[in-house]
């Protein structure tokens, strides 16, 4: 039987000098007291209580234990109410996991603008080393990860934060030489600059879309900002996160291709540990990075 509960029922009952009166505080039953007390006594190995038709009185080991149980309860208490207000506080430590890529741009800008407005959450934020095991993170120590792929496990919570627009871009320089495409089939013609994780590309959006494995791959990387400068430099068509790229898209040092044809957006997920409630600061950060995509879109850009 639980050690706890049997000193809970026995402090009670050392208190109030009854155990009707326990069982009441307790909304137990005497009954049931009795039995609790007797199966500490057992555990023990020593008499606690002094029982008589007409009252009760503590033994010495009673009144001894009697005294450590009661301060052995309260400590249990006040550190269960600590923890549960440490729950729930928008304060102390918060760790967050995020690709490398996304962590340079976006979401690294939003990161920032919450630990400035959140000044007593010291935050903890590292990029790369996510596994394709989702919950990996939870043994690295970390609160939150997030991702840009699509995740289903049972294990975890997942929330969707944003979408992060893409956009098919080359230089000036480029287009000089090679022309606009007219469309997603004249990929093949041209050099591409590939993502070492996209060797697909998907263009257009629902029955309208169509996936184009790139062959002619001039220049890859596992670095979007890497295929970016090539592209600036005129090596090939690149497909970019928009944010990433959009001073040189607005100053026409990168200009779109395909603008007629959609590009898929990427989803953000954030994912954290399972359980019922959710830490405050948690809450507060999703909360957080969600409005702060909704209050930074990317405005588009066209050819």
């Amino acid at each position: 039987m639980d050690r706890m509960l049997l000193m809970r029922s026995f402090v009670t009952v050392a208190q109030l000098g009854s155990f009707s009166g326990a069982a009441r505080a307790l909304s137990s039953s005497g009954s049931l007291v009795s039995r609790h007390v007797a199966e500490l006594e057992r555990q023990l190995g020593v008499h606690l209580v002094n029982r008589t038709s007409r009252s009760i009185s503590l033994t010495e080991p009673g009144l001894r234990y009697s005294e450590f149980a009661a301060r052995i309860l309260a400590e249990v208490e006040a550190e269960e109410a600590l923890i549960g207000h440490l729950h729930d506080r928008a304060e102390g430590s918060l760790s967050v996991v995020c690709p490398k890529w996304i962590g340079s741009l976006d979401v690294g800008d939003a990161i920032a603008a919450f630990a400035a407005a959140h000044p007593k959450i010291a935050v903890r934020f590292e990029l790369g080393g996510l596994s394709e095991r989702t919950y990996d993170f939870l043994d690295g120590g970390f609160d939150v990860a997030l991702h840009t792929r699509d995740l289903r496990d049972s294990r975890v919570h997942l929330r969707k934060i944003a979408s992060l627009p893409f956009t098919l871009c080359a230089s000036e320089g480029y287009v000089k030489r090679h022309g606009f495409l007219d469309h997603p089939g004249e990929l093949a013609e041209h050099d591409c600059l590939l993502h070492v994780n996209e060797p697909v590309w998907r263009l257009g959006h629902g029955s309208t879309s169509s996936l184009h494995k790139i062959r002619n791959v001039a220049f890859s990387s596992n670095s979007y900002i890497a295929l970016q400068k090539a592209a600036v430099q005129g090596r090939g068509i690149a497909l970019l996160p928009q944010r990433s790229a959009y001073e040189e898209l607005l100053s026409g040092a990168l200009q779109v291709q395909l603008p007629e044809v959609p590009i898929p957006d990427r989803p953000l997920y954030a994912i954290y540990g399972p359980g019922q409630t959710v830490p405050r600061k948690v809450v507060i950060l999703l909360e957080f990075l969600t409005r702060w995509f909704k209050e930074n879109p990317i405005p588009a850009i066209g050819r």
